[in-house]
């Protein structure tokens, strides 16, 4: 399949969006606690600044692992991509065992919880891009393919 780093980019906008608008529906106890106490996650209140932040973090994630996949070729390239896709779904489910375990946390809300999940699926798309995906072929010269 071809790279289509235009439609990557349209559903990383896309995925934080939903996520923004999700996080930002902290419950009224989530919203007391990020008033009072931990004010450093007062960008969790409005949506556009947690979608900012979201899309910032993705695109950073997503420079790393492209960086990664023009540095590495071959079997040890795929072997990589796919080692940071499992390390994006133990994130995942560390997350979802906190958000259950913890009860500050869970006094956060259902919303928030989903849209931080979304953080990780973004992720994990964004993993996957790269994995499964063909490289793009550099033409040496006539005879020549680098890939």
């Amino acid at each position: 399949m071809k790279r289509n780093y235009l439609l990557l980019f349209f559903i990383l906008v896309c995925l934080s969006l939903l996520s923004g608008n999700l996080t930002a529906g902290v419950s009224l106890v989530g919203k007391i606690g990020i008033s009072f106490f931990y004010k450093q996650f007062s960008f969790f209140q409005s949506w556009w600044q947690s979608s900012l932040v979201c899309l910032g973090l993705m695109l950073v994630v997503g420079t790393i692992l492209y960086f990664i996949d023009r540095s590495i070729s071959g079997r040890n390239r795929k072997i990589v991509l796919i080692a940071c896709f499992l390390f994006f779904l133990i994130g995942l489910y560390f997350t979802f065992r906190d958000f259950r375990t913890d009860l500050a946390h869970r006094w956060l809300g259902e919303r928030f919880h989903v849209g931080v999940y979304l953080y990780w699926i973004g992720f994990g798309i964004i993993s996957l891009f790269f994995a499964l995906t063909e490289k793009k072929a550099i033409a040496v010269s006539d005879t020549e393919t680098i890939l």
